[in-house]
């Protein structure tokens, strides 16, 4: 039975493809920092492993992915945790850019490299990684949070390189704004959201993940018509293009 591991599984993306992989008879392994939703979720998922887990605290994330490969391996790591604060970037306070950075992209590298020694040991191994439209080109409101999605989008290329030569598939999908809590709760609401609409929901990106697991999709998994019909435009016209539209989307 094939096995995967969660970060941010409490709540919206992780939520959504914990209850998609357990209802396709996969073991579902979750973490994320908010235990009692953990424990409410492993519940409704028949009692499935859980560990809470800080994804900065580079132990706990050995110590998490070694508990839960020693149950029976570990085949998919989804690096789903993640967080998100929109605002003009010199209103957001520096603590709060670091956080961003610090989980979002430092948080990946930990459980990266603590899930590594178990892939090696699956038959089929991949990492799959929640990256952002925000990673096509700088987004306005979202500075720090597109800076982390940058990030994910280049360790993810490296990584499909480097570790692809020793059988470890590495993949990013790439959605634009999404209906969770992360979004739909923020007290700044970036001027981009409402022109360009939120589309999808965390369904819908838990179908994509489903789908990069089980088949060989390439790299980059963007998400939505919109979301592709934008980065195509991106190859095919000038560069400054996508800065215009940017600019002209995001004016407040």
């Amino acid at each position: 039975m094939n096995r995967i591991f969660i970060t941010g599984a409490a709540s919206g993306i992780g939520l959504a493809t914990a209850r998609l992989f357990h209802r396709k008879g996969w073991q579902v392994g979750l973490t994320d920092i908010n235990e009692q939703a953990l424990q409410t979720l492993s519940e409704e998922l028949g009692g499935c492993w859980y560990r809470q887990l800080d994804v900065t605290d580079e132990q706990s994330c050995h110590q998490a992915a070694s508990d839960f490969a020693s149950h029976g391996g570990l085949d998919v790591l989804f690096n789903c945790a993640g967080i998100l604060q929109m605002g003009r970037f010199e209103d957001i306070p520096a603590a709060k850019h670091k956080q961003i950075i610090d989980i979002n992209v430092t948080g990946l590298i930990y459980m990266s490299l603590a899930a590594y020694p178990h892939l090696l040991e699956s038959e089929a191994p991949v990492v799959i990684n929640m990256s952002s439209a925000s990673a096509m080109y700088g987004t306005p409101h979202f500075s720090s949070y597109s800076a982390s999605k940058f990030a994910v989008r280049s360790l993810t290329e490296s990584l499909d390189i480097e570790w692809g030569r020793q059988g470890i598939r590495v993949a990013d999908i790439m959605p634009p704004f999404v209906s969770t809590p992360m979004v739909t709760d923020a007290d700044f609401r970036a001027p981009v959201i409402d022109r360009m609409g939120v589309n999808l929901d965390a369904e819908d990106i838990a179908n994509a993940v489903w789908h990069t697991a089980n088949h060989d999709t390439g790299v980059h998994n963007p998400v939505g018509g919109v979301f592709k019909l934008m980065k195509l435009g991106d190859k095919l016209l000038p560069g400054f293009t996508t800065r215009l539209l940017m600019k002209f989307m995001s004016r407040e």
